[in-house]
């Protein structure tokens, strides 16, 4: 007997009914997805196919950053149901921008709670400027290169042109390693002294630079410049 299509569950295990009861904190990552697919296969309902994606991705980060055609490709979404699970994921990571308001952003854990969902989806290394005004509060994300760290990608005069034309009182850098470990190379570590030095130059705060990584036991899923004592 193969598993039970989602209307022959128990109402109180069906996805749609327990989210409405209990909250989608109650559901599991797979059945979060079933309810977006909504059907299934023969031989396998939503939630199996939720379950079989994220073990063919590796992980939920690993499926959020799937491309449409990848996502497309997978027995039993589809186009269509492609372009629901890109539109939930894109939502969730507007979602923590959101979250931030008028919140110092003075941690690396708040930087990962602003970008790491989006950013875990992203193939290539991309560093990108956080802004702050005098109070370290937000005020704009700028990409400025795309593609492995290096002193050619990350020029300083691309770096700070953002902070000077908006006239920023300090800046963070952010960066993703798509390996999911936040380890800083020696790259990292050359830009990073590279850039305090013309900041403080400059006259204008480097607050810290933060490479951001995937959720994994016994590590953070970043690291901090600031809180290793480099800046």
């Amino acid at each position: 007997m193969g598993p039970l299509k989602i209307h022959e569950l128990p109402e109180q295990e069906r996805p749609r009914e327990k989210l409405a009861a209990h909250g989608a904190a109650a559901l599991s990552d797979s059945e979060l997805i079933g309810i977006l697919l909504r059907t299934g296969l023969p031989g396998a309902n939503a939630v199996d196919i939720g379950r079989q994606m994220i073990l063919q991705f590796g992980s939920l980060a690993g499926l959020a950053r799937a491309s449409l055609t990848e996502l497309a490709k997978i027995k039993g979404v589809g186009p269509a149901k492609a372009v629901q699970l890109a539109a939930a994921f894109g939502l969730a990571s507007r979602l923590a921008r959101e979250n931030i308001g008028d919140t110092p952003l003075n941690s690396p854990a708040q930087i990962y709670e602003l970008l790491g969902a989006e950013m875990r989806q992203l193939g290539k290394e991309s560093l990108r400027v956080i802004l702050l005004d005098a109070k370290l509060r937000l005020m704009r994300t700028e990409q400025v290169s795309l593609g492995s760290l290096n002193e050619c990608l990350a020029h300083p005069r691309e770096i700070l042109r953002p902070a000077v034309l908006h006239n920023a009182f300090a800046f963070i850098l952010v960066h993703n390693h798509p390996s999911g470990d936040p380890s800083p190379s020696d790259a990292d570590r050359r830009v990073t002294l590279r850039m305090a030095e013309i900041a403080k130059l400059m006259q204008v705060t480097f607050f810290d630079h933060v490479i951001l990584g995937s959720p994994a036991p016994g590590r953070p899923p970043f690291f901090s410049f600031r809180e290793a004592g480099v800046i």
